[in-house]
C-alpha cells in the first residue's frame, strides 16, 4: 500500500523543564539535554540537566538572531537560525562559539546521520550539508502518497529513517532518506 501506516504512542517519564523555554531544537548527548530556544531577543543555547531541568550553561544569541535546529558533529554543536540564513557553531564541552555559517532560506531542523548534517527550511525538501563546511551538497525532496509534504520541522535521525514533525500540526513522520517517501 502507498499509504503510511499510523502508529500511536505512550508517554513513560516526564522531566522538568524550563516553562519559558521556546524549543526549537534538542538533543541527547552523553547525560546532557542541549537546546537550542526561539524568540526574538529571547533565543539561546543551553546546557540542561534532564532529571532537574536545571539549566546548567547557557549561550545568548544577538537580539536579532531566532533560535532553531539543533545537531551535534564530533565536539560541535550546530546550530540554525529562523530567517536570518545565519547558523552558528559551539564548543560542545564550552558553549562558546567557534564561527558563524550561512545558508540560503530559513533554518528549520537539524539532525546528523553517518555522512553529515541534514536541514530542513519549512518546504517539502531535506538539504544535505558536509559536516565540516557547511556547504550544501544536495535536497531530497518528502514526499506522502506522492505529493510533496511541506513543513517538516525538529528532525531527528533513528535507525536509518529520518524523522520530522510536519508543523503546524502534532503530526510525526518517518521518511526514507534514499526515496523521501
Amino acid at each position: 500500500s502507498d499509504s503510511p501506516e499510523p502508529y500511536s504512542f505512550r508517554v513513560l517519564r516526564t522531566f522538568p523543564h524550563d516553562p519559558d523555554a521556546f524549543t526549537q531544537g534538542l538533543l541527547y548527548h552523553e547525560g546532557f539535554l542541549y537546546e537550542s530556544t526561539g524568540g526574538w531577543g529571547t533565543s539561546s543555547i543551553r546546557r540542561v540537566d534532564l532529571e532537574t531541568g536545571r539549566v546548567l550553561d547557557r549561550r545568548n544569541l544577538p537580539r536579532h538572531f531566532f533560535g532553531e535546529g539543533l545537531a551535534l558533529w564530533e565536539n560541535r554543536l550546530i546550530q540554525l537560525t529562523w530567517r536570518s540564513g545565519t547558523g552558528f557553531i559551539y564548543d560542545l564541552k564550552t558553549l562558546d562559539m567557534i564561527r558563524r555559517f550561512h545558508y540560503s532560506g530559513e533554518g528549520w531542523g537539524l539532525t546528523q546521520d553517518l555522512d553529515g548534517l541534514i536541514m530542513s527550511d519549512g518546504s517539502s525538501e531535506l538539504r544535505r550539508l558536509n559536516p565540516r563546511t557547511l556547504r550544501e551538497l544536495n535536497r531530497l525532496t518528502v514526499h506522502d502518497r506522492g505529493l510533496p509534504l511541506a513543513g517538516l520541522n525538529e528532525l531527528e535521525y533513528i535507525d536509518g529513517e529520518i524523522w520530522a514533525n510536519v508543523f503546524p500540526t502534532k503530526r510525526i513522520v518517518r521518511i526514507d532518506p534514499a526515496a523521501g517517501n
